[in-house]
């Protein structure tokens, strides 16, 4: 369909990476990815429950340069927001106060103007965020949920977020998209574009990976 140098391109690379896998330890990995950062990938366990030594929270500038559509925000109503989220009841007093999003100091209070406040708001609080600069865990209300609940229950790009509040509605922006785990695709992108190797990219979001032929393997 007009791309015949793109399919050309992905068949020289089968080709020349033929019966090469990476491997930890001797062991062949499980080469996770998604699809773009919000400038670091995620330690596994702070996703997933198990921490696997090669997928471990890097730096991923490259994806801010080249990533189309990084940001994102959704807007949700306090009613939706509480529906989706499973909160039981209203909203408890905290109009004159938001807590800050991701990336500042969790738990500071910041104060709203009074233009950008409404009866019930939600009172948030990020307590903690991932070496990847994720929410971690969160307070909506008293109720504690995970960055991953969150992003899973509002249908969310990712769960490294920000949000305003204003006119009885709450804007959600997100940063990057996909769970963050292993290898960044718009970030291997970038690295490429920047003249690094299939080699240097895959070590880079790998950590401490080897390459080995699967030959070697099957004679174990």
């Amino acid at each position: 369909a007009g791309r015949s140098a793109d399919l050309a391109k992905l068949r020289q690379a089968a080709l020349e990476t033929r019966g090469i896998v990476m491997t930890y330890k001797g062991e062949p990995i499980t080469a996770s990815f998604f699809a773009s950062s919000g400038g670091y990938t995620e330690n596994s366990e702070d996703y997933w429950k198990a921490a696997v030594p090669y997928l471990r929270s890097v730096a991923s500038p490259w994806d801010k340069e080249v990533t189309p559509g990084l940001k994102v925000t959704a807007t949700f109503s306090v009613s939706e927001l509480k529906a989706k989220l499973g909160i039981k009841g209203g909203f408890g007093p905290g109009a004159q106060k938001v807590f800050a999003p991701s990336g500042a100091a969790a738990g500071k209070v910041m104060p709203v103007s009074a233009e950008r406040t409404f009866t019930d708001a939600p009172r948030i609080e990020v307590l903690s965020v991932t070496a990847g600069h994720r929410v971690k865990e969160i307070s909506i209300d008293g109720q504690v949920f995970t960055g991953r609940e969150v992003r899973e229950k509002l249908g969310l790009r990712s769960s490294q977020f920000t949000w305003t509040m204003g006119n009885g509605k709450i804007a959600i922006t997100t940063y990057g998209s996909g769970h963050g785990v292993g290898m960044s695709q718009w970030g291997a992108n970038g690295m490429a574009k920047q003249g690094n190797t299939a080699t240097q990219i895959l070590k880079h979001y790998y950590s401490g990976i080897s390459f080995t032929q699967v030959s070697t393997l099957l004679k174990k």
